[in-house]
């Protein structure tokens, strides 16, 4: 007995507005869900069918499909309809499920023909998908025709009514006895009732043929049983693109040995295939040593402070020494002296040199040779504080413990020795101060090299580090880099020596 508009179940919560479809398998109700005022749809089996010896057997299935599908429903997928509820209503069995607005796929295309490959391959592609959902929880839709794609106003499709227990009842008393729903079936599900995955297959392949070229594909018993033959779709709609065609062909193979064994593997066939293009040409990242570049400049900064330091003091030697010959020399000639004077008279201390009477020589020598002893002692305590500078920066750079204890045991030894003189023997300090002057200014910008070359030498014996410098540049810029750097430093070096002055 088909229930009538205004049929109330389960006490009331669900009121029948209208019938909306009757087949071999059900009826299917649109109602009321009373509680919140929303439209269902409530499926049920036909009433007849209690006299079908396999009756039985179907409702078992009808439920087990059913909760089956309800688990489904508690992870909604956005294709495929939500079941909400399973229950029995006297004898009868329910399936509730989300009542989806909008027209079917058949009414879509009998309302505006062919749809554009691209639409309806996009339309396939949402059922494809959610059928594999389905197929991963062990069903088989096996009604995946046209008139089970409902299509949302928002452009997505909904796969409904499952075809539950499809194969226990008599194929004159099933749906895919209408001559519409015959030609998406393929020839094992009607002839044997089959519940593999590749039945979806054909069915959905079948689906996208009557999308595209608003007609119905050859049933597959015509195809089987009077050798018809399946037009291809690009007979009919020569825009369609060779892939598409040969999707629905492949998804149509009358054997279903020769379908793709899976919806995945159907899917497939219908992806753009991406053409592989060389990846774009990228500027290729320049790595530069920038810790070995760092030591190098400091390194020659400081030889450049020695080179300046040493060009200094041997200027400074060399204008003593012809100073002292053009002393000697012109003795007691006060007109050599008064022309000196000339050129030298905004010092206060060359004033009261030269106005000295030629009889205070020594006097006079006695007073250069502090000057000179003021002027070296001046110029080691700057050595000595670029030395402990340099030991500073020679410990960061890796230097051993060991050389530093040496260094320091040598600097020791020296020093008592100096200090350790007696205060009359100021000739032989000022030879000492002079000669240590001279040996650092000499010793500084050797161990200035040994430092630099030495921490670039540690640091480009770092394969990894060297190889990543030479994939950067080739060998002739990473020598005008060293080249660069080192001039830098040197330059840099004179110069702080000049400001230093």
């Amino acid at each position: 007995m088909v229930w009538m508009q205004g049929q109330r179940l389960q006490g009331g919560k669900y009121v029948i507005k209208s019938v909306l479809g009757q087949g071999g398998f059900g009826i299917t109700y649109k109602a009321l869900y009373i509680p919140s005022n929303e439209l269902v749809v409530i499926k049920t089996p036909n009433e007849y069918l209690q006299f079908d010896p396999n009756y039985d057997k179907y409702i078992a299935r009808f439920i087990q499909e059913g909760q089956i599908l309800a688990r489904l429903s508690e992870f909604p997928h956005p294709h495929i309809i939500g079941v909400r509820d399973l229950f029995q209503e006297g004898k009868t069995h329910c399936l509730v499920m989300d009542f989806i607005e909008g027209e079917n796929l058949f009414q879509f295309v009998k309302r505006t023909g062919a749809i554009p490959e691209e639409k309806a391959v996009n339309f396939i592609r949402q059922i494809g998908e959610a059928l594999v959902v389905v197929h991963q929880a062990g069903l088989v839709h096996r009604d995946a025709h046209p008139g089970n794609i409902m299509l949302r106003q928002n452009g997505k499709a909904v796969l409904i009514d499952f075809g539950i227990a499809k194969g226990l009842i008599p194929s004159t008393k099933t749906s895919t006895s209408k001559a519409g729903n015959e030609a998406f079936a393929p020839y094992e599900q009607m002839v044997r009732g089959s519940r593999e995955p590749n039945v979806d297959v054909y069915c959905l392949a079948a689906t996208l043929y009557y999308a595209v070229t608003a007609q119905y594909p050859t049933p597959a018993l015509a195809r089987r049983l009077d050798n018809q033959p399946l037009i291809a779709p690009k007979q009919i709609i020569l825009g369609i693109s060779n892939r598409v065609n040969q999707a629905i062909l492949k998804g149509m193979a009358l054997e279903a040995k020769n379908r793709p064994q899976s919806m995945q593997a159907w899917l497939k066939l219908l992806k753009v295939p991406q053409i592989e293009t060389p990846p774009p040409h990228t500027r290729k990242t320049r790595i530069i040593l920038w810790g070995c570049l760092t030591t190098m400049l400091v390194g020659y900064s400081l030889i450049g402070i020695s080179l300046a330091e040493v060009v200094a003091l041997a200027g400074a030697l060399f204008g003593a020494l012809v100073f002292a010959g053009l002393l000697a020399l012109s003795g007691a000639l006060h007109k050599a002296l008064v022309k000196a004077r000339a050129n030298l008279e905004t010092s206060l201390f060359a004033s009261y040199l030269l106005d000295s009477e030629p009889k205070d020589l020594l006097k006079r020598y006695s007073l250069i040779m502090w000057a000179l002893a003021v002027a070296t002692i001046w110029h080691l305590a700057g050595t000595l504080f670029e030395a402990l500078v340099f030991a500073g920066l020679f410990a960061l750079f890796g230097a051993s413990h060991k050389a530093l204890v040496k260094a320091r045991a040598n600097l020791d030894l020296f020093a008592s020795y100096l200090l350790d003189s007696e205060p009359n023997d100021l000739l032989m300090r000022i030879f000492i101060l002079i000669c240590a002057a001279m040996a650092g200014t000499i010793i500084w910008p050797i161990a200035g090299a040994v430092a630099g070359i030495g921490a670039l030498a540690a640091t480009i014996g770092e394969v990894e580090a060297m190889d990543k410098m030479l994939d950067s540049f080739n060998k002739f810029y990473i020598f005008l880099i060293l080249l660069g750097t080192s001039w830098l430093g040197l330059g840099l070096g004179w110069l702080l020596s000049l400001i230093s002055r």
